[in-house]
């Protein structure tokens, strides 16, 4: 997939009210490794109150927490979620989130657009943020 502008994306004002509303993150693509962004985000989002769910295809446990396989394997109410995975798989997590029912945001990292799934996720309800970083943005709202 080629790199996309985002035409679908919230307004700072509507990324603020996300991160005030938000309590459980799942994180999609979190990686154990505390090298990589995902990790940094993660850890950082962790650490100034959110409840972090780890998504990932290894490993049993990442910062503490109990690591999922999937979206769908995930027992709890999730709030938002925050991906770290390529564009094109981003059409897949979109139906996730929507089989799922309880996700209110639809949150792809810097660097990530895919405005097909972020129009689908808009449509079921969600609000979409895209190529934003959450750490930046709410070390921003916070300073």
């Amino acid at each position: 997939m080629e790199c996309e502008f985002p035409t679908i994306n919230a307004t700072n004002d509507e990324i603020r009210s996300i991160l005030a509303d938000v309590k459980t993150i799942a994180v999609l693509g979190l990686s154990p490794d505390s090298s990589k962004d995902s990790y940094r985000v993660a850890q950082y989002l962790q650490n100034v109150g959110y409840t972090i769910i780890p998504v990932y295809p290894k490993e049993d446990t990442i910062l503490g927490e109990q690591v999922y396989r999937s979206l769908e394997e995930i027992p709890v109410k999730v709030d938002m979620v925050n991906i770290f995975r390529k564009p094109d798989a981003l059409d897949a997590i979109a139906d996730a989130c929507i089989t799922r029912g309880d996700v209110k945001v639809f949150w792809a990292q810097k660097g990530i657009v895919n405005n097909e799934a972020a129009e689908k996720a808009k449509r079921a309800g969600m609000r979409v943020v895209q190529n934003h970083c959450s750490m930046v943005e709410h070390r921003m709202i916070n300073t």
